[in-house]
């Protein structure tokens, strides 16, 4: 899946908020797509890049994986459940 082509079903802009801001906007988010849908953080705290992941892994969510601009990454996750 080439990350870049995807167009997400809802956006976080967690880009000023600092360590664990995006995470928890991410878990707020998530509710609001539906089951398959996918979700992009936009961080510009390179923590998410280690906090998001882990966060799915535990949730059952599937990561997808992040794509890296300049200042910030965005992060993609699909709802699984």
């Amino acid at each position: 899946m080439n990350l870049n082509e995807i167009t997400p079903d809802k956006v976080v802009d967690a880009r000023s908020m600092g360590c664990p801001g995006p995470l928890l906007e991410a878990k707020k988010a998530i509710g609001s797509v539906s089951v398959g849908q996918i979700l992009e953080i936009q961080s510009g705290d390179p923590g998410s890049r280690e906090d998001i992941p882990a966060w799915c892994k535990k949730t059952g969510h599937e990561y997808l994986g992040f794509v890296e601009h300049d200042g910030y990454d965005s992060l993609f996750v699909k709802r699984t459940k």
